[in-house]
């Protein structure tokens, strides 16, 4: 229960900043409106999300242990390659907002572009996440996943920068006013290529 009550003010706190940043910019709010919008403490709000920048792009954390718990729990028979293939189709296939693509995503991904401070932490997130996954892809090879070797790096810095295109590809046409639907079925046709392409680039 205490669990659920936390999660709950998160998403609350996480919400109404989502509304002020789309509203007013990013740059224009202070995390005290923040707080007075959610009823809670700035102390609160600290505790939470120890940096402005994670009250917007706050499915971060989410995004890292989605991408462990897929290569960590993929079938006796499946690549790290192919779990994480099914994990990005899935996600987009649910439109789930890791996904990129959906309904009035445009207004997250324009407060993003018009906020050096957000495009910033979403650079480093893509680092951070291609770390992570350099120990996943070391640990799958039976490797140290706290110092993966330069295969396990390359290959995450590779799969990461394949998923990072196609996903920039996507939110530009989402940007010019292409349909969702269309812009969904072209990113899924992309990642598709784009995993078909890493399978003959990487060793198995």
């Amino acid at each position: 229960m205490r669990e659920r009550k936390k999660l709950r003010t998160r998403q609350r706190i996480s919400g109404e900043a989502t509304l002020l940043f789309i509203e007013r910019g990013f740059d224009n709010v202070t995390v005290a409106e923040v707080a007075r919008a959610a009823e809670v403490s700035t102390m609160t709000v600290f505790n939470y999300f120890p940096r402005k920048e994670d009250l917007f792009l706050d499915r971060i954390p989410e995004g890292q242990e989605l991408i462990g718990r897929a290569v960590r729990e993929r079938g006796p028979d499946e690549t790290p390659l192919a779990a994480l293939r099914r994990l990005v189709l899935d996600l987009l296939a649910e439109r789930h907002p890791l996904c990129g693509v959906g309904e009035g995503f445009e207004h997250f991904w324009r407060t993003v572009l018009d906020s050096p401070a957000l495009r910033a932490r979403a650079r480093e997130a893509v680092e951070e996440l291609e770390g992570t996954l350099a120990g996943l892809l070391a640990e799958a090879a039976g490797g140290d996943a706290g110092r993966p070797d330069h295969s396990a790096r390359l290959a995450a810095a590779l799969i990461v920068a394949g998923i990072r295109t196609a996903y920039a590809e996507a939110v530009g046409r989402q940007l010019a006013g292409e349909p969702v639907g269309e812009v969904a079925a072209g990113q899924a046709e992309v990642l598709r290529r784009t995993f078909e392409a890493l399978e003959r680039a990487l060793p198995a």
